[in-house]
């Protein structure tokens, strides 16, 4: 990341970030990463964070000067927003209503959906659908409305991800599940309530407020940037 563009400990405590869950509530595996419990709630050490946010970036950075396919995910109210702008900001796909079960594991299928979807908009934008009736339209539209709300941000997706980047890992279990038996490393931020053991790389910090969401998710596309930019021009 450039100078003007580096997390800093200041910005995340300003994000709040360094608010975890209850101590109750807290993963065997991130205890190293806690620096007090004030109030029966856990403080997260930001020094900690800082040290696994420059991880992950690295290797991100290192997936855009590849030109990898990396699919960000985020599918909890405060985290939509924030993953649908970086994500098209880098134009690459993202999750960001409901993780599709299959959607690595089994993606084969997924793909047929996502290839009717593109077909589906390019005869609409071609005035196409004019070969139907009235009732075909109206049923096909429905349809298309209802594939275009899971499957809109995959739109030119044509394999299994190279990475995920994912928002709360707890809450998307089920896509870092099937990113890890496929061999595919998942980078998350993730709070104090996730086994940090399952994922390739995280980055615990308050994954429940929108501002520390959009602070990490802005951090994760400008690494990818760096990455981009370092690939040398073809003369």
């Amino acid at each position: 990341m450039s100078k003007n563009e580096i997390v800093t400990i200041e910005k995340m405590f300003e994000a709040g970030a360094h608010y975890g869950y209850s101590k109750t509530r807290r993963h065997p595996s991130v205890s190293s990463a806690i620096f007090m419990t004030k109030a029966k709630t856990d403080i997260i050490d930001l020094e900690k964070t800082e040290t696994m946010l420059k991880e992950a970036c690295d290797f991100i950075k290192d997936l855009g000067s590849k030109n990898k396919v990396v699919l960000f995910v985020g599918t909890k109210p405060e985290a939509r927003e924030a993953i649908k702008s970086v994500a098209e900001s880098i134009n690459m796909p993202y999750v960001i209503e409901r993780w599709i079960g299959g959607s690595i594991s089994n993606f084969g299928e997924i793909k047929k959906r996502i290839a009717e979807l593109e077909n589906y908009k390019i005869d609409s934008e071609k005035g196409e659908l004019n070969k139907y009736t009235k009732k075909e339209r109206l049923v096909l539209s429905k349809k298309m409305e209802k594939l275009s709300k899971y499957y809109s941000g995959m739109i030119g997706m044509k394999k299994i991800p190279d990475a995920l980047i994912i928002i709360d890992a707890k809450k998307e279990h089920i896509a870092a599940t099937e990113a890890r038996k496929s061999h595919v490393p998942v980078v998350a931020l993730t709070n104090t309530d996730s086994n940090i053991k399952e994922l390739t790389y995280s980055i615990i910090a308050n994954d429940a407020s929108r501002a520390s969401i959009t602070l990490f998710a802005k951090a994760f596309a400008t690494a990818y940037k760096n990455g981009q930019m370092s690939i040398p021009e073809v003369k």
